[in-house]
C-alpha cells in the first residue's frame, strides 16, 4: 500500500473487492446535533448563520460571540468526550454491515489523530468495525493511494462538497456520494458539483452503491473487442 504525505496506510489490507471508503461526522455518526447539546451543557448556543463553526457559537448568559481560541478548545473537548455524545446515523449500522458482506469498508475521518482511539471504541462499541484513518489532510490523495493500483470499483460518501471534489481530482471512475443530515447548519453547506450523487439517507445511499458496484461487474463481464 502507498504512503501519503505524513500519513502510512501500509496496514490498511484491501481484499480483491469493492471499496467504500466513508467519512465519519455526519454521514456515519450524528456530530451537529450531539455538538449542540454538549455546547448547551457547557452554557454556550450554537447559532446555525453560516456551515462553520467558529463565529456561531454564542454564551446562553448574555448572547456573547464565543472567541475562535476558544470554540477550538471545545470542539477538542467535544472529540475528547465524543463517547458519551455522538449516536449513529438512522440505518446506517445495518446497511454497512450488509454491504461488507461483498465490499471492503474504510472510514476516513477529518479529525486529529489524538482522538482516533475515542472514535474507534465508539465505533467499535456500535458494531462498526471497518479500519480507521484519522487525519485532517486532504482526502483525495489519501484514497488514490489506497486505491490507485486496483481495478476494481470504488465508492467515496461525505457530507463536505471539498472532500468529495478532492477525490474526483485525484481518483478516475470514483462513484461519490454526497450525503448530509437534515439541519439547520447543513441548509448552508456549500453545493458539491453536478456530477457528484446525492443521497437523502442511507437506505437511498446504498442503492447508488450497489448499482455502481452491479454496473462495474457487468463492464468487467464483457470481452475485450
Amino acid at each position: 500500500m502507498a504512503r501519503t504525505p505524513d500519513l502510512d496506510v501500509s496496514h490498511i489490507r484491501l481484499g480483491e473487492r469493492p471499496l467504500i471508503v466513508c467519512d465519519v461526522d455526519d454521514v456515519v455518526l450524528q456530530f451537529i446535533g450531539p455538538f449542540q447539546l454538549f455546547l448547551q451543557s457547557q452554557g454556550h448556543a450554537f447559532l446555525p448563520r453560516s456551515f462553520k463553526l467558529h463565529g456561531n457559537i454564542v454564551s446562553q448568559t448574555d448572547g456573547a460571540e464565543i472567541e475562535d481560541p476558544q470554540v477550538s478548545r471545545l470542539i477538542e473537548e467535544f472529540f475528547e468526550a465524543q463517547e458519551l455524545w455522538q449516536t449513529p446515523l438512522d440505518r446506517v449500522v445495518e446497511t454497512l454491515d450488509r454491504l461488507s458482506q461483498e465490499t471492503d469498508v474504510l472510514f476516513l475521518t477529518a479529525m486529529q489523530p489524538r482522538f482516533q482511539d475515542q472514535r474507534r471504541r465508539l465505533l467499535d462499541r456500535l458494531g462498526l468495525l471497518f479500519p480507521l484513518l484519522a487525519t485532517e489532510q486532504p482526502k483525495g490523495p489519501i484514497v488514490h493511494a489506497l486505491h490507485a493500483s486496483r481495478s476494481l470499483p470504488v465508492v467515496f460518501i461525505d457530507d463536505m462538497a471539498r472532500n468529495l471534489h478532492s477525490v474526483r481530482d485525484h481518483v478516475a471512475d470514483c462513484l461519490l456520494i454526497h450525503l448530509m443530515p437534515n439541519s439547520p447548519v447543513h441548509r448552508f453547506a456549500p453545493a458539491a458539483a453536478d456530477d457528484i450523487s446525492r443521497a437523502s439517507d442511507w437506505t437511498h445511499a446504498a442503492e447508488l452503491i450497489e448499482a455502481h458496484f452491479l454496473s462495474g461487474a457487468l463492464m468487467r463481464a464483457v470481452p475485450a473487442a
